[in-house]
């Protein structure tokens, strides 16, 4: 039996008359922690084992109820208040986690129409958390780990510090600005961006660009290609390598391939020679996606969805000098060697943390930085349909918030790009998360990170605190 069949079976036996009723009488006194979390299923079973309420205590708060996926719903939880009186009920109000100014923020984030819980900590004093205003996604990742280098040299160790985002794809940019600037790290909810195979296929493509002597990159590249097996591609490879330049000589590696694979492999590498040709790194870069983007679509059954990732990896590229450096700077190790199927990390390693909200419940760490504080993100677009959905988001975001025990950062860009290929300067404006209202920014520090308007040209991009003011919050 799976763990659903223990419930299922559990709850079987309780609905039983004569054994129902020997059962529950075995236990004078029920117990319940995370009663925020039950599902329906497990509400039975409680009510079963205490069908009165007598000797039955649970320990929760509705604001941490984030796992209604699972069949959860912070309604049991009052359910339970109002159905079983004599019920004893923990109400979680001591925090001793996080200093008092990171649970003004919380206190300000609860649903107050439901409950009048209100956070205290024994730890008075502390930093106020930050709101940082950025211009753009990009800069965004690099305030971030600004922020995480800047605090390692106060002496706060990495695995101190963690990024928190509501969906694993928020991060991609951070874990590029991390991979960038050498910031070890380690990915919890969702593979590592660089480690997914279809961001692996592009950056062997990019990679051939300034070294077409890179046996790893070309043989990935051609393992892409129709037809083209690993025993085909490592003739392929042998014929790459006796070449001076097997990129600028592609016809001759096309020739040496099978009739079959001829059409494909030649529309590819005569593309990637076109793409060495240009000396703008963004347009290298589209050329290079538009290179690999028959090869995805022929690979991957859910293509669409990698391909979006793929342009959001394009995007980035417009902020950088050289591609060939920028590539460089990636990885192409076998899966063998990656952080996410290596192993655990050694006790004495120091990582920071980049984690979905759901995977760090229960978790805590010194600081904290939640990135993209934007509506669509946080609360993310698909929950908006219903109130229900909407309020699920909110606790969410009290949860991250709940996570930080001395700092607390979050991060909000003006701007996000029209397209996520944005060769262009085409984006839209987006809005602040609704859940800064006014009872939230009144507890948080400003900072308005965004370059400075003026005429002059060279402005450079300064930080500079601002006053909380809503007028310039959503300015």
């Amino acid at each position: 039996m799976d763990f659903d069949d223990l419930l299922l079976y559990w709850r079987a036996l309780l609905g039983e008359a004569e054994l129902g009723r020997h059962l529950a009488d075995r236990f004078d006194y029920v117990l319940v922690d995370e009663y925020q979390d039950v599902n329906r299923l497990q509400v039975e079973i409680v009510q079963r084992l205490a069908p009165e309420g007598r000797g039955l205590t649970v320990v929760g708060d509705e604001a941490q109820a984030i796992y209604g996926f699972r069949g959860a719903d912070s309604r049991h939880l009052r359910e339970l208040v109002l159905g079983y009186p004599s019920a004893s009920v923990v109400q979680l109000e001591h925090n001793f986690r996080s200093r008092q100014p990171i649970l003004d923020v919380a206190n300000a984030l609860r649903p107050h129409d439901r409950t009048r819980l209100q956070l205290f900590s024994e730890r008075r004093e502390g930093r106020r958390p930050r709101l940082v205003r950025c211009h753009d996604a990009t800069s965004e990742a690099r305030a971030i780990v600004d922020a995480v280098l800047e605090a390692l040299e106060r002496g706060v160790m990495l695995r101190e510090q963690a990024v928190l985002v509501r969906a694993g794809h928020h991060s991609d940019l951070v874990e590029l600005e991390l991979s960038a600037r050498k910031v070890p790290y380690r990915k919890y909810g969702g593979l590592r961006f660089l480690e997914a195979a279809h961001v692996k296929d592009y950056v062997s493509a990019a990679r051939l660009l300034t070294n077409s002597r890179d046996e790893i990159a070309w043989y990935r590249f051609l393992r892409l290609h129709d037809h083209v097996g690993p025993s085909r591609a490592r003739a392929l490879l042998e014929t790459v390598m006796a070449l001076d330049d097997g990129l600028a000589q592609w016809p001759e590696v096309v020739a040496a391939a099978p009739p079959v694979a001829r059409a494909a492999l030649s529309a590819s590498l005569g593309a990637l020679a076109t793409a060495r040709s240009s000396k703008d790194p963004a347009h290298q870069a589209e050329v290079v996606l538009d290179a690999v983007r028959p090869l995805i679509l022929g690979r991957y059954a859910d293509a669409a969805v990698r391909l979006s990732d793929l342009e959001r990896l394009v995007g980035a590229t417009s902020q950088v000098d050289d591609l060939g450096t920028w590539t460089a700077q990636l990885t192409l190790d076998p899966p063998s060697s990656t952080g996410d199927l290596a192993g655990a990390p050694h006790l004495d390693e120091d990582y920071l943390v980049v984690s979905t909200i759901h995977s760090a419940k229960g978790l805590e760490w010194s600081i904290v930085h939640i990135p993209h504080v934007i509506d669509g993100m946080i609360p993310i677009d698909m929950s908006l349909t219903t109130p229900e959905g909407l309020e699920e988001e909110r606790r969410l975001f009290y949860v991250a918030v709940t996570r930080a025990r001395d700092e607390l950062h979050l991060y909000s860009p003006v701007r996000m790009p029209h397209h996520r290929r944005a060769r262009d300067d085409r984006h839209v404006l987006v809005p602040m998360s609704r859940f800064i209202d006014e009872a939230v920014a009144a507890v948080l520090d400003a900072t308005d990170a965004t370059p400075a308007r003026s005429p002059e040209a060279g402005v450079p991009w300064t930080p500079k605190p601002v006053a909380v003011d809503l007028d310039t919050l959503w300015a």
